[in-house]
């Protein structure tokens, strides 16, 4: 035996023993069921998990989405970049929601696709992911402000149900009205508010005809103008509270604010943010959300809050207030600042995430979405691999016929084959790794039969060796050097195919692309070097006179 047999050798057992080691760690993991697993220490199902194939959407079951970035009304310098922060900004949010494995690409010049593999939660995801997630601290109007605006709101209802004959014009019969009547006539807006601590609240079950009102209405008239520029937007805005309260006459009334155009300062100011309990006396078991602010944030907030003690700032979250506490002294640069409401476990952690992440740069839409049961998965990797067998078993059966002893070999190198491009899917050094897709599974099965059409083309040189009366080791020489540049050609070719997929391919197509180029590559080893190995130790281990092919 040569030195270079005896490497050829020591190289074919280590990547076998290595591809059998990496790959056992998947079909252990791909083996247990859902009760093992529930039976089994998390830590041990996660390792595990960690070191084995990863299966796509369309085998494991999730969520794909398809996000649409809003560009209009951008900056033509934030418009330039909006897509890759929007990106980032999503990674993070998917990072810290904690999906295994997920996929985030980018789709032309405005879309998103991700795909979240093992999702259980949809909805929560897509409240998580699409959210711009504005954070905003806005005083809230002065009482005085606050009336005169009501006031504008007021006139302009009154008039627009007069105009549609919703309510009748003025007449003599006012006169015998009572009190409440006339104010539901002079103030139809208003006349429906309670006030509770300078803050007006409406019934919850008066809040949809309020919102109806107002939408009837231009405000960008009605409410109050800068009285040295009335050109200018209007300087105040409303805003409805995010939950209800509870008064004593077993009611719920949800908040009206009316607050300040310009806010105080963004969410840009937040450095970091912290689930707590007892934050709010109000709802003293609920869950609120500690911040910091940066330096300049604390000092801004520092010099508002001691200018402005008792009246009431408040959080806006994309447009919703969820709270609006009262300032009761100033509260010093560094002290944490607080977002409070009568929050679950699952909506303050939501919120965290939203704060931690950073802000969407472009509001976004979805535009597609689809979901994978997980059991539709489990249907899918069922066919898939009845399908691998029977084409497998078709041709195990067909080798074995036709090329006897050598088929045997062949069939060996097929195994080992399909060992190797699960060890290196789970082994390749990019992140993320590459996911096992259906049509991934359909790359594995076309790869068989590419790896045997390898064997055929040696074995067939062979045998026209062999019927030329050269030697059993010249043959088996010369049948592998001579079907080489074939072999080579074909699968070369097909590599160029595979990487014209890969590279300008999405999802599906790219999962077929990455386990075809394995496969090739795995059968060229198998085929060229690996089944050489075995026949040259047969003729020079054992000195056979007939070589059964």
């Amino acid at each position: 035996m040569t030195s270079k047999m005896r490497w050829k050798i020591i190289l074919v057992v280590v990547v076998l023993v290595w591809a059998g080691w990496r790959a056992s760690y998947t079909f252990r993991f791909l083996s247990l069921s859902d009760e093992q697993k529930a039976n089994t220490p998390v830590e041990q199902v996660e390792a595990l998990e960690g070191q084995s194939l990863k299966l796509g959407l369309d085998l494991k079951g999730g969520m794909h989405l398809v996000l649409e970035v809003d560009k209009e009304g951008l900056p033509a310098d934030q418009a330039a970049d909006v897509m890759d922060r929007a990106l980032e900004v999503i990674s993070n949010r998917i990072d810290q929601f904690g999906v295994a494995e997920p996929s985030i690409q980018r789709e032309g010049d405005n879309r998103i696709i991700v795909q979240l593999p093992g999702l259980e939660d949809e909805q929560r995801a897509k409240r998580l992911i699409g959210r711009t997630a504005l954070l905003e601290f806005v005083p809230v109007e002065p009482p005085e402000q606050m009336d005169l605006t009501l006031r504008g709101i007021d006139r302009a209802l009154r008039d627009t149900l007069i105009a549609y004959g919703e309510m009748e014009p003025d007449s003599e019969n006012d006169l015998q009205l009572s009190e409440l009547e006339q104010l539901q006539r002079e103030r139809p807006f208003s006349a429906r508010i309670r006030f509770q601590s300078q803050i007006p609240f409406f019934l919850e079950e008066d809040v949809p005809w309020a919102k109806r009102q107002l939408a009837r209405l231009d405000l960008d008239e009605i409410l109050p103008h800068d009285p040295d520029d009335p050109t200018t937007t209007p300087r105040v805005r409303l805003g409805w509270d995010k939950d209800t309260s509870r008064w004593q006459d077993e009611q719920d009334y949800r908040a009206f604010y009316v607050m300040s155009r310009e806010a105080l300062m963004t969410g840009s100011v937040v450095i970091s943010a912290d689930m707590r309990p007892g934050l709010d006396s109000d709802y003293p078991n609920a869950p609120g959300v500690s911040m910091r602010l940066t330096r300049s944030g604390g000092r801004d907030f520092a010099e508002h809050t001691g200018a402005h003690i008792g009246e009431f700032v408040a959080l806006v979250l994309d447009g919703v207030v969820n709270s609006a506490p009262v300032i009761r002294s100033r509260i010093p640069a560094g002290t944490p600042a607080s977002i409070t409401g009568n929050f679950t476990d699952e909506e303050a952690r939501d919120l965290v995430i939203l704060l931690r992440a950073g802000r969407l740069p472009a509001p976004m839409t979805i535009v597609e979405e689809r979901t994978v049961g997980p059991s539709l998965g489990r249907d899918s990797i069922t066919l898939g691999l009845r399908a691998m067998m029977i084409g497998g078993l078709l041709v195990v059966i067909f080798m074995l016929v036709y090329y006897r002893a050598a088929g045997a070999v062949a069939i060996g190198a097929l195994a080992a084959n399909i060992l190797l491009i699960v060890a290196l899917m789970s082994s390749l050094p990019v992140n993320p790794k590459p996911a096992l897709t259906l049509p991934g599974l359909a790359g594995i099965i076309l790869t068989i039969g590419m790896a045997v059409d390898a064997n055929v083309l040696i074995f067939e040189r062979i045998r026209e060796e062999l019927r030329n009366r050269k030697t059993i080791r010249a043959a088996i020489r010369d049948g592998y050097e001579r079907a080489l540049v074939t072999i080579l050609d074909a699968n070369v070719t097909t590599l160029i195919a595979a990487g014209v997929l890969l590279r300008f391919g999405s999802g599906p197509i790219k999962g077929f692309a990455v386990t075809l180029s394995l496969g090739i590559l795995a059968s060229m080893f198998t085929a060229i070097i690996a089944t050489r190995v075995v026949f040259d130790l047969i003729t020079v281990k054992w000195n056979v006179k007939h070589l059964s092919i």
